[in-house]
């Protein structure tokens, strides 16, 4: 229940943002309004990380890990919440958030092809539906 209730959570703020980050982004470039995003968050997350005692634990993560985690920084916090902002800037929310959720699709395409996941009947159902709930609302 823990899970799902952590979901639920997530699911309500992942569904407000966009219509905070649409009405925020009238005055603003994307690049402008995601640093300004990415600099609160950054500074949410030093203070949590500093107040919790774990600032120690940086020094110890290898070389691999930090590469890993940056390149997916970059490629998601930083190159698609970019694209999302230039997108939710000139298009509607209620339409560009659905496209930029159908992610899943090429994280299971990449997941099989390099991760070695299997591709079950159930991976197929869901990416049609995806398929299938971004095209009725594109419209």
């Amino acid at each position: 229940m823990k899970t799902f209730g952590f979901a639920l959570v997530g699911m309500l703020f992942w569904g407000l943002a966009p219509v905070l980050g649409k009405l925020g982004l009238t005055k603003v470039s994307p690049a402008l309004g995601l640093t300004i995003r990415s600099f609160t968050v950054s500074l949410f997350l030093l203070g949590w990380l500093l107040m919790s005692g774990k600032a120690g634990e940086l020094s110890r993560v290898d070389a691999r890990t930090w590469a890993f985690v940056a390149a997916e920084g970059v490629l998601a916090s930083l190159l698609g919440h970019l694209a999302y902002y230039y997108a939710l800037k000139f298009g509607e929310a209620s339409r560009v958030t659905p496209v930029m959720a159908a992610f899943p699709l090429v994280t299971v395409a990449l997941g099989i092809i390099f991760l070695g996941e299997k591709l079950t009947l159930a991976k197929i159902g869901g990416a049609a539906m995806v398929v299938v709930g971004v095209l009725l609302i594109r419209g």
